[in-house]
C-alpha cells in the first residue's frame, strides 16, 4: 500500500520536488531556536534587513515556511467549522520548532526596536557597511540550496528579483504623523510579507508608507490598541501569502530560489553605506578605512556562520 506522507500531502505527490521531510525537534534545542528566532527578529526591526534573509542563513527557513503554512491551514479549517480536520493539521506543526522561534524573535523584535533602530539613525554609515558586508555574503545561502544548475530562465528570475527590490528599497519616505489604526492595518498586511521574503524588509517597506516612525513610538508608549491592530495585520497578511509561498518552495523550488538571491542582491542597495536622508546613493566619501573595514568583519561574521551551520547539518546527517 502507498502511503503518502504529511509532506507529500501538502505538496502534492507527483509534481513537488524532491524535500525530504526533517525529524522532529527536540526540546533541548530550544535555546538555539530562540537565539535564532531572535536574530530573525532583530533583523526585521532594522530598515534594509529582511528576517526572509536571516532565516535562511542561520537554517530555519524552509521548516519556518511549512510550520507557518500548516498552522494557517489550521486556523482556516477550525474558522469554516472544519474542527477535526484543523486538530489533524496542527498535530503535524513541529511546535518544538515554531514556538522558541517565535518568542525568540519578538524579543528580537521589540528589543531592536529600542537598541539597533536608534544606532542606524546615530551611525548610519558605519551600521550600513556591517550589514551590507553581511547580506553581500549571505547571497549565497538560496545559490547553495538550488539542487542543480542555473538554467536560462532562473537568470532571468534573478535579474526580475533585482530589479524589483532596487526598486523598491529606492521608495522615499513617506511621513505620515498620526496613521489611522486603517492604514496601519494595511501597511501591516503588506509589510509582514517581507518577513518570509528574503531581500525584502518590512521596517522599509514601513517606512515608505510613513509607519515606521509611529511602530516604533506606540511600542515605546505600549499603545496596545496600535499595536493589537498591528498584530491583526500581520496575522491576515502572512495568512494571504505564506501558503502560496510554501507551494512555490515545493513545487518551484528552483526558480523561487532564483527570485530570492535576486532580491537579496537588489537589496544591497539599502545597505550602500553612503546614501543621503532621501536615499540618493552617493560616492565613497571621507575616511573609507573604517566603513570598508566593518563590511569585511559582517562579511566574515556570516562567512563563519555558514561554515559553522553547514558542520552542524554534516554531523547530523551523519548520526
Amino acid at each position: 500500500m502507498n502511503v503518502r506522507t504529511p509532506v507529500e500531502n501538502r505538496m502534492g505527490h507527483d509534481h513537488a520536488e524532491d524535500v525530504t521531510p526533517p525529524s522532529p525537534t527536540q526540546w533541548r534545542k530550544s535555546p538555539g531556536l530562540m537565539v535564532r528566532g531572535g536574530l530573525v527578529g532583530v533583523a526585521e526591526a532594522v530598515p534594509g534587513i529582511s528576517g526572509g534573509t536571516v532565516s535562511l542563513v542561520v537554517g530555519i527557513y524552509d521548516r519556518l515556511i511549512d510550520a507557518a503554512g500548516d498552522t494557517i491551514s489550521g486556523i482556516k479549517f477550525v474558522l469554516t467549522g472544519r474542527f477535526s480536520k484543523g486538530w489533524a493539521t496542527w498535530k503535524t506543526v513541529d511546535w518544538r520548532f515554531i514556538l522558541p522561534i517565535i518568542a525568540g524573535m519578538s524579543v528580537g523584535l521589540i528589543a531592536a526596536l529600542m537598541t539597533v533602530a536608534p544606532l542606524l539613525e546615530d551611525h548610519p554609515t558605519q551600521t550600513r557597511a556591517v550589514l551590507f558586508g553581511m547580506i553581500a555574503v549571505s547571497v549565497l545561502v538560496p545559490l547553495r540550496m538550488m539542487r542543480q544548475r542555473m538554467r536560462p530562465v532562473d537568470w532571468v528570475l534573478l535579474v526580475a528579483g533585482v530589479v524589483t527590490a532596487a526598486i523598491l528599497t529606492s521608495l522615499p519616505q513617506s511621513q505620515v504623523g498620526d496613521p489611522s489604526l486603517w492604514l496601519v492595518l494595511f501597511g501591516t498586511a503588506i509589510a509582514i510579507n517581507a518577513l518570509v521574503v528574503p531581500g525584502l524588509s518590512g521596517s522599509f517597506i514601513l517606512m515608505a508608507m510613513g509607519l515606521y516612525i509611529p511602530v516604533q513610538h506606540a511600542v515605546s508608549d505600549r499603545d496596545m490598541a496600535f499595536i493589537g491592530v498591528f498584530f491583526l495585520g500581520a496575522v491576515i497578511g502572512l495568512s494571504v501569502f505564506v501558503k502560496r509561498l510554501q507551494w512555490l518552495l515545493h513545487h518551484k523550488r528552483q526558480a523561487t530560489l532564483a527570485v530570492l538571491a535576486g532580491l537579496m542582491i537588489g537589496s544591497l542597495r539599502a545597505l550602500w553605506p553612503w546614501q543621503d536622508d532621501d536615499r540618493m546613493l552617493q560616492a565613497p566619501e571621507g575616511h573609507l578605512g573604517i566603513p570598508i573595514l566593518l563590511a569585511i568583519i559582517g562579511a566574515l561574521i556570516v562567512t563563519v556562520a555558514l561554515i559553522v551551520e553547514a558542520r552542524a547539518a554534516s554531523k547530523q546527517d551523519e548520526s
